[in-house]
């Protein structure tokens, strides 16, 4: 039986269930019963495996590169041993899951089952091993933006650079929106990048979909669970709760946050208490959120930082945010980003523009007309990166029926 074959005929089997009506036993014996749960993606052609298998045999783990989901989750560069390619495996523990993260596993395991496109992460073979859940996925090789970050682009990243990995994000975020999802969770540790330049969206546990029961809701008033660690980038209208809810405009906002941080080396609001960045948010602060370390020319810092209006924290914390960061030299971004970013951090998610309207901005007319390589090229060589030394790291995990033997190295670059 081919690939295309199997797919088709467990994907029935997947989508057959309601998680609103399925309780904790049902869904962790759901996702944990191997023959209901293994499914294989068929090919699209490019960096995919040549054969999809799904047995843990068949997988060498060589180091963990990450953790998610509460520390459920761990994020492992492995080797696929029938093909010798290089893939990333999460293996998550069903058993030490509430029963929302378990909705939340079952939401992800259908949504990129059936959302398509090369912007967004894809998953090449789900199968559950006894109580522990694998998600076999392509290795990419450069990691996240945020990883990058961190590594190699500390106090910020290029306007090129940024232009490339929006386009990307905003792509895949264009696919979903026309599809009825909220992306929810768009920040730079979910901008994936390939060994080859491509750019694809992960975080879909979070996404939600506008369809239910065939109709098409205008307005959405869940909030996002596990939304403790996403609160910088999340829209003043999700935080706000009101009679109004949020749509995909929201996403919209999270990338003007996403851009930022980019531009930064950090995502705005983060040296705020948690309640005076919520209070921020609300109101609309009263300086723009990309303004510590992103200026135009011929405008200093401190006149940045003091807008003439109290911000509600006080000019002394101001300084005390600002003040390690004045010691670096002013960088300057061109008048569309800035636009880019006026536009998609409007208080009013109506003037947002939508992720298709985001795509023909002036910001991305050259990113259009430049190939993959251009993306390469602004980045590190690939094979700088220390967890890329596979020459040097040996297999250490080893699986067995009763657990799992980890790797004690861990080189803690992705996030889901």
């Amino acid at each position: 039986m081919s690939c295309l074959d199997c797919s088709c005929i467990v994907r029935t089997r997947v989508e057959s269930i309601e998680p609103e009506k399925q309780s904790d036993s049902s869904l962790h014996q759901y996702l944990a019963d191997e023959h209901a749960l293994s499914w294989i993606l068929p090919s699209l052609g490019g960096d995919e495996l040549t054969h999809c298998t799904s047995s843990v045999s068949h997988y060498e783990l060589q180091v963990e590169i990450g953790r998610g989901f509460n520390n459920l989750t761990s994020i492992y560069l492995a080797r696929h041993t029938p093909t010798g390619t290089l893939v990333a495996i999460r293996i998550t523990d069903l058993e030490s899951c509430s029963e929302e993260r378990l909705k939340a596993l079952q939401n992800e395991v259908v949504l990129s089952h059936t959302l398509r496109h090369p912007n967004i992460m894809t998953l090449w073979t789900v199968f559950a091993a006894d109580n522990w859940l694998w998600v076999v996925s392509p290795f990419m090789t450069y990691s996240s933006a945020r990883h990058l970050l961190r590594t190699y682009f500390p106090e910020g990243m290029s306007e090129a650079l940024i232009r490339h990995l929006l386009f990307g994000a905003v792509s895949g975020l264009n696919y979903m929106h026309q599809n009825g999802y909220i992306h929810r969770s768009i920040k730079a540790s979910h901008i994936l990048i390939s060994r080859d330049g491509l750019v694809s969206l992960s975080g879909l546990n979070h996404l939600y979909s506008l369809v239910n029961n065939g109709q098409k809701s205008k307005a959405v008033y869940d909030f996002p669970q596990f939304s403790t660690s996403v609160l910088p980038w999340l829209s003043p209208e999700i935080l706000r709760q009101d009679m109004y809810g949020y749509n995909v405009k929201s996403d919209i906002y999270s990338v003007g946050i996403t851009a930022c941080e980019l531009a930064n080396g950090h995502v705005p609001f983060q040296d705020m208490p948690r309640t005076q960045m919520l209070l921020q948010k609300l109101k609309g602060p009263s300086y723009c959120p990309w303004e510590i370390n992103t200026f135009p020319r011929g405008e200093s810092r401190m006149k940045n930082s003091r807008s003439g209006v109290d911000s509600g924290i006080g000019e002394s914390m101001t300084r005390t945010m600002t003040s390690e960061r004045l010691q670096t030299p002013s960088r300057t971004f061109s008048p569309a980003f800035y636009n880019l970013l006026e536009l998609c951090l409007q208080q009013d998610p109506e003037k947002r523009p939508s992720a298709s309207s985001l795509l023909s901005h002036t910001f991305f007319k050259q990113v259009k007309e430049q190939t993959k390589g251009s993306l390469l090229s602004l980045l590190p060589p690939a094979v700088q990166h220390p967890k890329l030394q596979l020459a040097t790291v040996p297999s250490v995990a080893v699986w067995t029926k009763s657990g799992c033997i980890f790797p004690s190295e861990r080189g803690m670059y992705w996030e889901f």
